[in-house]
């Protein structure tokens, strides 16, 4: 006997449904009148069970329009690879993973002059309310909101580098234009954490109820001293994110052909 709730077992059912590929992403579930006599249930109790659904950020609801299931588009970022100057690039790292994979990149950009916080200044090894420049990155693939991108960089790196302050794009990419300027990132330091997200980040990043960001910081080392602090945020259910770390020959020979 199922003692959960009338409204869990309506989502539970769906949601195997959902995986299962009955109702593909982008397809509309049936009315809450057909649901309820399908089930069995009052219009309350199945509307419950696809506002839980909603919450778990597996459906969308749109007044008039009825429930559809969500598109999952996933973007895969190989995290071990991104910024790596040995690897090829045409263009920036972010435009680079994107284009290879067969999608495409759009970014917009902003530049400022902001007072460390508290976590950054630790970072960078300055102190706190230090000079940083902010270069924050709003980015796109296939015109999807993606991630957004905050990095700071210690004010004493604009003397080498003063396309920092500059608003805009650096086409090859800041950690490439840096190391032409004889400043080489020759290690980072990654820290990887999920929250809900704020209401800015949820209007920046078109976020429905219940999904979760991925929260993705790297400080990147010269050989002397930090130079820089990057936070991104990403959509937490378009985006998947791996490393390759030690010797991967024995995946690539099994890879099947």
């Amino acid at each position: 006997m199922n003692k959960q709730p009338k409204y869990r077992q309506v989502a539970d059912a769906l949601r195997r449904e959902i995986d299962n590929g009955t109702y593909p992403p982008g397809s509309r579930l049936p009315s809450e009148s057909d649901l309820s006599t399908r089930f069995d249930a009052s219009r309350n109790t199945v509307r419950s069970g696809l506002s839980l659904l909603v919450t778990q950020g597996l459906i969308s609801s749109s007044q008039g329009l009825g429930y559809e299931v969500a598109k999952h588009e996933v973007f895969e970022l190989n995290a071990s690879r991104f910024e790596n100057l040995s690897f090829p690039q045409n263009g920036d790292a972010y435009s680079t993973d994107v284009t290879n994979a067969g999608r495409r990149p759009h970014q917009t950009f902003r530049v400022e002059l902001q007072p460390a916080p508290e976590y950054v200044a630790e970072r960078l090894l300055v102190d706190a309310g230090a000079t940083t420049v902010l270069r924050h990155c709003h980015r796109f693939v296939d015109d999807v909101p993606w991630s957004t991108q905050a990095t700071h960089y210690p004010e004493w790196l604009v003397k080498k580098g003063p396309r920092l302050t500059e608003p805009g794009d650096i086409a090859e990419g800041t950690t490439r234009y840096l190391a032409s300027l004889g400043v080489t990132q020759i290690g980072y330091f990654d820290e990887i954490a999920t929250r809900m997200p704020t209401p800015e980040e949820a209007r920046l990043l078109e976020i429905g109820a219940g999904v979760p960001v991925l929260l993705w910081t790297r400080t990147g080392y010269s050989d002397e001293r930090p130079i820089r602090c990057t936070i991104t945020t990403f959509r937490g259910d378009l985006n998947r994110m791996n490393y390759e770390i030690g010797d991967l020959s024995a995946r690539s020979e099994n890879e099947p052909q």
